[in-house]
């Protein structure tokens, strides 16, 4: 069972090996992966602690133009459209209760 939220028959399967962008991920790695390559430049001494407020800001706008370009270049293609919107939900049996309740005539109230 698959948990993508589009019924995909087997003329719309995609083929090519490749699944949707996950911006999310993207985005964060590509900060991480500018942080810590920043950080491996100032503690090699090949940055100092003056350039580091014109170097810490990069890998945000980085991360930022990489999530726009990821948006833009998917866009609305990743996701095939539905016909007719939404699914009906199944139709299950009303369940027996666990309990009896008491009919009209009070025939269930008497104790003992």
């Amino acid at each position: 069972m698959s948990n993508y939220p589009y019924p995909q028959s087997s003329h719309e399967a995609d083929t090519s090996g490749r699944h949707p962008v996950s911006v999310g991920h993207l985005v964060m790695g590509v900060a991480f992966l500018g942080l810590a390559t920043i950080w491996l430049l100032f503690q090699s001494d090949t940055i100092g602690n003056d350039d580091l407020r014109w170097f810490l800001p990069l890998p945000w706008l980085a991360a930022g133009l990489a999530g726009l370009l990821a948006v833009a270049l998917t866009g609305r293609r990743a996701k095939p459209d539905v016909d007719g919107g939404y699914a009906e939900a199944p139709v299950y049996a009303e369940p027996e209760p666990m309990w009896s309740e008491p009919d009209a005539t009070g025939a269930g109230d008497e104790q003992v």
